[in-house]
């Protein structure tokens, strides 16, 4: 029996998606046996892994095609071509492309560059058509790609593009045919999701799909956002946080700092005061919304009075679930040529922050005990909470199901029940 593709990947949820739809295209081409490399370009420290990676993976499959591809490779194509444990280096648009895959297959007639890396601005459409999403009993659904918006330290618009959007019927009857496979949940997800719908036809919203999704697709038990900008959210999603109990009450927000000077530096679109004006909100309209949030420790020219306004934000914004980032400077970027916070203080910084965000989660739990709560379960024994609070059951559950359960207690940073 033929070797499977290896694939190892790196980064977001969206890699992890493509990695499926990857893996579709790959077996199709009869790519038997090679190793496919889904790098992330997030931070100076994900590209690092990343080549630690590929070199680790050569040792241990010394005769098979390695093959690099996703932002890392698509931002610096070159770096990874040089790379001796490198086979070819394929771009984020050529990834998703079934003519790629077929050029690298072994019985390909032809010429096949090493590198197939082009300009990913001139993409205009999204292949999140292609799987009818991944993950054993949470579906993550891709509905939009790329960001139109230039952070001073971010390097994704570059790997991914500007952002595009999957109309909605697609979205919908991929949501239809997840639900008729026994999915009892389905995430929205994307690179910038509240941009969603600005490249379509008449400009709708990302409310304007989510409302769409839960009234066309009734028997969608539990729907999900992933992270949001919070300063792009429409009439239309917080009337969803407020009426539709299936949209899930967990938002995961872009925040990135909690200093105004900071924030203008960033060339972020919202200020503090924005981002407490909108957890005030949600909160009124559905008070059981939880929160988490990307937090970027040590931004160049950050003081100490600055970093004290982020950690102040996880009070002020009421945030659980803490994603930090320890500032690492990224070639290219206006960020990296800003003066630096030093090393040791960054490092500090993170683990204040990272040390709030636990303090958050243990107050979250501790909250919840005595209570009945409806979980997706995830394994036998482990599941999550409309409020992604992780439960470990104390007895075998039926996987993919959504249990109501008492919860007992905590232990460590998850829920415990019967």
């Amino acid at each position: 029996m033929a070797e499977a593709p290896i694939f190892s990947t790196h980064g977001c949820r969206l890699n992890a998606y493509e990695t499926e739809a990857m893996r579709e295209l790959a077996e199709s081409a009869g790519l038997q046996g090679a190793v496919i490399v889904n790098t992330c370009a997030v931070t100076a420290e994900a590209v690092r892994k990343a080549r630690q990676d590929i070199r680790k993976l050569r040792r241990d499959n010394p005769g098979a095609k390695l093959i690099v591809t996703g932002c890392a490779a698509q931002t610096a194509p070159e770096s990874f071509a040089e790379m001796p444990e490198v086979d070819h280096v394929i771009g984020n648009t050529e990834k998703m492309q079934p003519q790629t895959w077929a050029s690298l297959a072994p019985d390909f007639i032809g010429e096949t560059e090493r590198v197939q890396v082009n300009d990913i601005m001139s993409v205009t459409e999204t292949a999140g058509h292609l799987i009818d999403g991944f993950g054993r009993h949470r579906a993550y659904v891709q509905v939009q790609n790329g960001c139109d918006h230039r952070c001073t330290f971010c390097i994704i618009p570059f790997g991914r593009g500007n952002s595009r959007s999957v109309p909605a019927g697609v979205v919908v009857e991929q949501i239809k045919r997840l639900v008729d496979k026994g999915f009892n949940e389905v995430v929205l997800t994307g690179v910038d999701l509240t941009s969603w719908g600005a490249d379509l036809p008449a400009q709708p919203r990302l409310g304007d799909l989510v409302m769409r999704i839960l009234k066309l697709v009734p028997d969608l038990p539990r729907l999900r956002i992933s992270s949001i900008d919070s300063i792009e959210v429409d009439d239309n999603l917080m009337q969803a946080i407020a009426t539709e109990p299936r949209l899930m009450p967990h938002l995961h927000l872009s925040l990135q700092h909690g200093a105004d000077l900071i924030l203008k530096r960033m060339k972020r679109r919202h200020l503090r005061d924005d981002a407490i004006r909108f957890t005030e909100e949600a909160l009124k309209l559905r008070p059981e919304m939880t929160f988490g949030a990307d937090i970027i420790a040590g931004f160049p020219t950050e003081t100490e009075a600055h970093f004290e306004d982020s950690l102040k934000l996880v009070e002020d914004c009421r945030l659980t679930w803490l994603h930090v980032f320890p500032y690492s400077p990224r070639p290219g970027t206006p960020a990296a040529r800003m003066p630096a916070v030093p090393g040791p203080a960054i490092k500090a910084r993170a683990a204040r922050l990272r040390a709030a965000g636990e303090a958050a989660v243990a107050r979250h739990l501790a909250a919840q005990q005595g209570r009945s709560l409806t979980v997706l379960t995830e394994s036998p024994r482990m599941g999550r909470t409309e409020q992604f609070a992780e439960v470990h059951f104390a007895s075998h559950q039926p996987e993919g199901a959504l249990v109501t359960t008492t919860i007992t207690g905590t232990s460590g940073a998850h829920l415990t029940a019967a």
